[in-house]
């Protein structure tokens, strides 16, 4: 199969006066066969440290990898080009979210332009801490040009803590686990943000990534071009364009 990647519009720009950073990896939107191997290579071996069983299914591309509504993210080394991570956006533009195979979303998310974070894998060490921490601020850059209104994620423990520090909500109860059916029914806790607010709230809390999040620009970090998605197929207009009131930011922990 070919990689499509739609038209795009949008780009991401500095701030007037805004710090400059660069960074020992480049963070890019897959757009070749060789670039969808590298993610595929570092998802794979990510997955293989924490849940070998499930990580067998991920040695080669999966058919969402190649679909419409899916962009995948892909972090490689400045100095010899490997794969040092990787991650996979799903919109609802055209179909439900995947977790949505196995969990009813609550009634504040329906009719929402939503994007679901997949597939996050990233190397050992303090680079991929780095790398994971590049691969967010690649996630929230996509989000506020697509439009997306909330980003739902599913974490398995401990992974759903960084998403907590992030100030994403639980979906369901508080740090409930849920099995679900594209992670080979390994229990993920549902959370959800809302990006309107990020910056809002994030200063609230005196968020510890906030300068490299919204104060500096990384060249390094570049999605491409996204185009703003204004008609989302799940959605439901009746439910759209105000501020969801079951939604409540948390604090850091």
């Amino acid at each position: 199969m070919e990689m499509r990647i739609p038209a795009a519009v949008s780009a991401v720009h500095p701030r007037a006066g805004m710090k400059i950073e660069r960074l020992p990896f480049t963070v890019r939107r897959v757009e070749t066969e060789d670039g969808l191997r590298k993610a595929v290579r570092i998802r794979h071996a990510a997955y293989a440290r924490h849940v070998p069983e499930f990580a067998r299914t991920l040695s080669v591309p999966e058919a969402c990898d190649y679909e419409e509504d899916t962009v995948v993210l892909l972090a490689e080394s400045k100095l010899d080009g490997s794969p040092i991570g990787t991650a996979r956006l799903q919109t609802n533009i055209f179909r439900p979210l995947h977790l949505e195979e196995s969990v009813a979303l609550p009634d504040w998310l329906q009719g929402r332009a939503l994007c679901e974070v997949e597939r996050l894998g990233v190397g050992e060490g303090r680079i991929g801490h780095m790398v994971k921490v590049a691969l967010m601020k690649a996630f929230f850059d996509y989000w506020e040009l697509s439009g997306t209104e909330f980003a739902v994620v599913a974490g398995r423990s401990p992974v759903d803590r960084q998403y907590e520090q992030l100030l994403f909500k639980d979906v369901f109860g508080d740090k409930e686990m849920v099995p679900l059916r594209n992670t080979g029914n390994i229990p993920h806790r549902v959370m959800a943000f809302e990006i309107a607010t990020a910056e809002e709230r994030w200063r609230a809390a005196n968020h510890p990534l906030l300068k490299f999040f919204r104060e500096t620009h990384h060249p390094d970090i570049d999605i491409g071009g996204v185009t703003p998605q204004r008609g989302f197929a799940t959605t439901r207009p009746a439910q759209r364009g105000g501020r969801a009131d079951a939604y409540a930011p948390v604090r850091l922990v």
